[in-house]
């Protein structure tokens, strides 16, 4: 598996969305300044992500975006498969993108035993870990920095 740069986009632009969950909604334009994402490629991956159900928008003046859902509810792995696809780093170890590769028989593929609990370990970190995790951790880095900081002065 490989994050790509719309998986980590939307990433991103899920935490903004977490940390202002008490807001009714957050401007597509405060999103991809806070983060430095490019606004006509935030829409695409909003609209992405409102099609999974993970977030929902407001049209018009005071429109914008809010998770759909609690931030609990939303797993890294949920959103990182619709954005990206597979979980897996080859297709035939994948259980929702399954794809036949060339070896001659999977059965006995000692690579493909490999990357199966090389995916079955990126499966089960991503489904235990939600949005409410990454803000979580996002506030966390950030009082450790702003004491870092203090100090440092």
């Amino acid at each position: 598996m490989k994050l790509s740069l719309r998986g980590e986009y939307a990433l991103r632009a899920l935490v903004v969305l977490g940390l202002n969950y008490h807001k009714p909604v957050v401007r597509i334009q405060t999103i991809s300044e806070q983060q430095n994402i490019p606004k006509r490629f935030l829409e695409q991956i909003l609209n992405e992500l409102r099609s999974a159900g993970v977030v929902e928008s407001k049209r018009g003046v005071a429109g914008g975006y809010r998770l759909a859902l609690p931030a609990e509810q939303v797993t890294l792995a949920r959103v990182i498969r619709h954005i990206d696809g597979a979980l897996a780093p080859v297709r035939c170890v994948s259980e929702r993108f399954y794809e036949k590769c060339s070896c001659p028989d999977e059965g006995t593929c000692g690579i493909r035993s490999v990357m199966k609990e090389v995916r079955d370990a990126i499966a089960k970190i991503l489904e235990n870990y939600t949005v409410a995790d990454l803000c979580q951790r996002a506030d966390k880095l950030r009082l450790e920095d702003m004491k870092r900081l203090d100090f440092s002065i």
